[in-house]
Order: C-alpha cells, then structure tokens, then sequence
C-alpha cells in the first residue's frame, strides 16, 4: 500500500534505531521523511512543516525556536514536564496507519491556521475566526470587514471609495449613499473602543490605508 504523498516535509531527530525503523516504512507515509542534514536554522526558516523527535533527544535542539507542529516519541510512561510543547504525543509501539494519518492532519491544521493570520501593525487579523486581536483583546469583526482589512493591508496605495464600493461591498460605483462611509465608521469605533486606537485606518483625499 502506498499512501498519496501530499508536499509536507517532517524532519526525524530521533536515535539511529528509531530513525532507520520509520525509514524502512516511510513509503507508506503521505508525508516526506527526512532525516540527514538537518539543522536548526532550516527548522526555525520554516523549511520542514514538523519535527519528530524523542525523549532523548528534544534536549539537543532548540525547541521553543522552533514554530512548526512537534511530535513526541515517547518509549515508557515518563511523564514529559514539556508535553504541552507537543502537538502530538506518539507512544510505542507505533500504530502505522493512525501515526501518518495524524501528522497529515497536524501539518495541514497548522498550515491552514498559519494562512489565516496576518500581523496588522501590533494586532493580528484572525481571517479564519473573523477577530482583530492585540494581547489579549480580541474583537469580533464581519466578513466584509475581513476582507476590507486585507484589501487594505496588501494594497500599496490608498482604496478609493469606488474601489471598496465595487470589489467589497459589491455596490455600483454611482451609488448615492453612504454606505461606505457608515461601515468604515463603524469598524473604526468598534476599533477605537476596543483598542483605544483612532489611527488604525486612515482616511485621506486618496481614500483609505492602514
């Protein structure tokens, strides 16, 4: 049986028994296993999308550099003071089918979350869960506001209000209202009054900018 192999790339810092068991297998992973050359700076550069690594070896590497999903093999029933470090907690003897299964999972929820976040200034914009977050406040926005955010966030000059008029809030550009005006000023006090932030979207002759 040989499982579709997705582009996730899983770095193996394990011992050299542990190591050449998973390489005898790996054809049946839907994931790569690497397991030479590795070092911390392509860990930490984001150039794998997990780690596994054992008890007797978590030590020799630098984890909380480390941002991708880490799975932990664990041999005995020692309990790890670091478990919660671990997106995943493996002990042998290894279930196969269950192992590759949830590392493909891991990997993929760790992706999608990872693209559902933009660094905004000093907040994060959670597309996903549709919240503004900065610390621990966090503030509910719509949909259309999402997406106005982004649209702002990527644009390297101002939006116009016939642009946000068209490509956000899908109105004709000869509309005599203001709609625009009425959502963008609602969004900046919902801001303001959780933030105490009044700059965060400016306005000027040009239209709108973060």
């Amino acid at each position: 049986m040989h499982n579709e192999t997705y582009n996730i790339n899983v770095a193996c810092f394990c011992n050299e028994n542990f190591t050449k068991s998973l390489e005898e297998i790996k054809s049946f992973f839907g994931f790569n296993l690497i397991s030479k050359n590795i070092n911390n700076k392509d860990l930490i550069d984001g150039k794998f999308n997990a780690i596994i690594v054992e008890l007797e070896n978590e030590k020799k590497i630098l984890l909380q550099d480390i941002m991708i999903p880490k799975i932990l093999i664990q041999k005995n029933n020692k309990i790890n003071k670091f478990k919660d470090d671990f997106s995943l907690i493996v002990k042998l003897p290894l279930n196969v089918v269950q192992f590759n299964q949830d590392i493909i999972d891991i990997c993929k929820k760790h992706e999608f979350k990872k693209n559902s976040l933009i660094k905004i200034k000093n907040y994060i914009l959670d597309k996903n869960s549709r919240v503004l977050k900065k610390n621990d406040t966090i503030l509910k926005v719509t949909e259309k506001e999402v997406i106005f955010l982004e649209m702002l966030y990527f644009s390297n000059k101002p939006l116009s209000r016939d642009y946000i008029l068209k490509n956000i809030w899908k109105y004709s550009s000869e509309t005599e209202t203001h709609t625009i005006e009425t959502h963008i000023y609602r969004l900046r006090q919902k801001i303001k009054s959780h933030f105490n932030d009044n700059d965060f979207i400016k306005n000027s002759k040009e239209g709108y900018s973060l």
